[in-house]
């Protein structure tokens, strides 16, 4: 059963007939499990596993920050609006609209970078991803 077992260095290595190893490539991270991160809500529970163990591609790092700002973005702009909606006796319906527009993007943004992974394009989002190295990078990696 060793043959299907990962290995320990995080690197594929294809048996020869004798039992050689030919290649020494990383392995490739599938487009499913990039996919599961950048779900909106629910990914954001596999990014904090890939993040919290800190085992993953680079990709796979970059994709798991960047969900987790998002979400965390989207989390704390939903409680504050929430906050104010329900605190404020005439801005009330402005505040619920601005909720279900920010509720909005994050689901579109989410989606449109699935579609992007799914096109073979880049899930980077220029300004955010830096924010996302910078802020979940230092306290999650």
């Amino acid at each position: 059963m060793e043959n299907f077992e990962p290995k320990e260095n995080g690197e594929c290595g294809n048996e020869g007939d004798e039992g050689t190893r030919i290649t020494h490539a990383p392995c490739p991270v599938p487009k499913t499990q990039l996919l599961l991160h950048l779900i909106p809500i629910i990914g954001f529970f596999p990014s904090l596993w890939t993040l919290y163990r800190g085992k993953g591609s680079r990709e796979q790092l970059v994709i798991s920050r960047m969900s987790i700002t998002l979400a965390l973005t989207w989390l704390l702009g939903y409680l504050l609006l929430s906050t104010g909606a329900a605190t404020s006796d005439f801005f009330w319906l402005r505040l619920f609209i601005l909720n279900s527009f920010l509720t909005s993007g994050y689901f579109l943004v989410s989606f449109w970078l699935i579609l992007r992974l799914i096109q073979g394009k880049s899930g980077r989002l220029p300004g955010f991803t830096t924010l996302a190295e910078r802020v979940v990078g230092k306290y999650l990696s």
